[in-house]
């Protein structure tokens, strides 16, 4: 579920809700043994707080790229792929983060070759698609230290 949520981040859907609620459940099912109260407040404050912040800039007009299939799957592949490179260089926090940054650069460089394919007027600006990838890589951050937090009080 944690990658879930990592990965969930990368379309512009609630991972960071997705992997408290999974912190939550097994705090729970555990009886507050691993993980404390101060903890759950910490990633439910992040998890609000991105996902608060998420919504305010769509709204505002950030762009979005389409979610298909193909995206999907290959922003998968992409995600995979990343976390058996990292994995062979850093260990287990090598494959966290390599399963976001291949994930990311794979949903990136599918909508970069997706504007490439528009005509002109249909284009977003190359700010604009800085804009969303800024926006991609600070929720998949801060969807990376929930996960490291939650697992380094599970497993400490």
């Amino acid at each position: 579920m944690l990658f879930a949520g990592i990965f969930l981040t990368l379309f512009d859907l609630l991972g960071t809700v997705v992997i408290f609620a999974n912190v939550l459940l097994f705090s729970l099912f555990s009886d507050l043994d691993k993980i404390g109260i101060p903890v759950i407040l910490a990633l439910l404050f992040a998890a609000l707080i991105v996902e608060a912040l998420d919504f305010y800039l769509i709204i505002k007009g950030a762009h979005q790229p389409k979610i298909t299939t193909k995206r999907f799957f290959l922003a998968a592949l992409g995600a995979i792929t990343g976390a058996f490179i990292f994995t062979n260089l850093w260990g287990g926090p090598g494959m966290w983060g390599g399963f976001f940054l291949g994930g990311f650069c794979t949903v990136m460089a599918l909508e970069i070759m997706r504007q490439k394919k528009l005509g002109k007027p249909y284009r977003v600006s190359p700010g604009a698609l800085f804009a969303m990838g800024a926006r991609k890589f600070s929720k998949g951050v801060i969807a990376l230290f929930m996960v490291a937090l939650s697992l380094s009080h599970i497993y400490s």
